[in-house]
């Protein structure tokens, strides 16, 4: 297990895979490295049930209705992406003492008025101030969302021949957080230029992305790419549907402030953590309809690559599942943002 960050994907298969507890005809769909979600089938099919759950982030220094907004949409996401769009959350937070009542307000207000905004009723949940709790790490919540199994986009649904659709790029969420929390680091760049970046931050929302091509005949598969950056969901993606992707770099959009931030804070973009870029693996028939359906929402689309089958024996590592710009990669053995957290925070060295 790394010592931060998500395990890969050898620990899953080694150590969490084979003890999932109860076999039961009811889950459809359960734990599977590089898939956002699970599914639960109803007694009688009619409706599936979808399910994600996340840690919830807390950074106080974003402003608490900020950062409730943006730790909401981290978990929200994962269920997008399955084409059902969450209606129901779970939420527990394990608070740490400091934490005064007017901040936890906040947060609650932030996630009580964006739950509005989409339809999301919270049904249940826990609040508790615990000795050695501490921020950011505040808890868990869990997204739920209910519809007709038959909509469903699988994680490991991309098919060879299958287009390859990224929305806004790589590193934007690791780029709006440094730039929010830390503009004194980056006193080489212009004002225009750390203000651009900051707003990178609200790149971070990607439910009404999903929703919007999830009905699109010909989606069979949706990615959010969060921590290990884009490189690592392109290799997800890979791992879930047991196929290989071939990527041109010159195609993936890139967001405004991007490049100048990662570049003077030495981060990798590629496998910096990115919530809220979405990939997509779609039917060449719909891919530029794809593509233009999330423009004229605004959102930066672009086909970037294609699915090939996985022909030449990957092997467990993932090596030559992605290929990009003709050369082969590896999954990522971290997340490039951690070590730079460490450095800005103080919490760390590199």
């Amino acid at each position: 297990m790394p010592t931060d960050g998500k395990i890969s994907e050898a620990f899953f298969r080694r150590r969490i895979a084979p003890q999932l507890g109860a076999d039961r005809e009811d889950v459809r769909l359960g734990p599977k490295h590089g898939c956002d979600f699970g599914v639960i089938r109803g007694s009688e099919e009619e409706t599936a049930t979808v399910l994600a759950t996340d840690p919830i982030s807390i950074l106080p220094d974003l402003g608490f209705e900020r950062a409730g907004r943006f730790a909401l949409h981290i978990v929200l996401s994962d269920v997008a992406v399955s084409g059902i769009a969450p209606s129901h959350l779970s939420i527990a937070f394990s608070l740490p003492g400091e934490m005064t009542d007017e901040a936890f307000d906040g947060v609650w207000t932030a996630i009580h008025e964006e739950c509005t905004d989409l339809g999301i009723a919270v049904t249940t949940g826990h609040t508790a101030r615990y000795p050695g709790s501490t921020f950011p790490w505040v808890g868990a919540a869990t997204a739920i969302g209910r519809g007709d199994p038959d909509r469903i986009v699988r994680p490991d649904g991309a098919r060879p021949g299958d287009r390859i659709v990224v929305t806004k790029g790589p590193a934007v969420e690791a780029t709006g957080l440094f730039a929010s929390l830390y503009p004194e680091a980056l006193d080489g760049l212009s004002a225009e230029t750390v203000a651009t970046a900051q707003r990178r931050l609200d790149d971070v929302r990607l439910v009404e992305d999903a929703i919007a091509i999830a009905d699109h005949e010909g989606v069979h598969a949706m990615h959010d790419a969060t921590e290990g950056g884009l490189l690592g969901a392109f290799h997800e993606l890979a791992s879930a549907g047991d196929v290989r992707l071939r990527v041109d770099a010159d195609h993936v959009p890139w967001q405004p402030g991007v490049e100048e931030t990662c570049a003077a804070l030495g981060m990798d973009p590629w496998r910096a953590t990115t919530a809220g870029t979405l990939l997509a693996a779609v039917s060449p028939s719909v891919a530029d309809e794809v593509v233009a359906a999330l423009q004229d929402r605004g959102t930066p689309a672009a086909v970037v690559g294609e699915v090939r089958r996985d022909a030449d024996g990957s092997g467990d590592d993932g090596n030559a599942r992605v290929v990009i710009d003709g050369e082969k990669t590896s999954p990522p053995d971290g997340d490039s943002s951690w070590p730079v957290y460490a450095r800005l925070s103080g919490s760390g060295t590199e």
